[in-house]
């Protein structure tokens, strides 16, 4: 179980890490790798900030707005990012 866990990770976080890439204006140049990281540690990030709004369910998997706060996250984090470099 916790393979499937990893895979379906990586996974999510390129599909978000990609989405937050296309919402983000400008030309970043990331890879596979890079993008992914991306949308994992936004997922992080949008778990945190979803977490101090509303705290999960007792025995709730996922959090309700996961998905649109991973990416919400993922987006701060590419602005995050270009802040850094320039």
């Amino acid at each position: 179980m916790p393979m499937f866990h990893i895979i379906w990770s990586i996974i999510v976080g390129f599909i978000v890490g990609v989405i937050a890439r296309w919402i983000v204006p400008g030309a970043e140049h990331y890879g596979f790798i890079m993008t992914t990281v991306v949308g994992i540690v936004g997922s992080i990030i949008g778990g945190f900030i979803g977490t101090l709004f509303k705290k999960p369910e007792p025995g709730q998997k996922f959090h309700t707005a996961g998905f649109i706060m991973s990416i919400v996250g993922a987006v701060i984090l590419l602005y995050l990012l270009r802040f850094i470099a320039h």
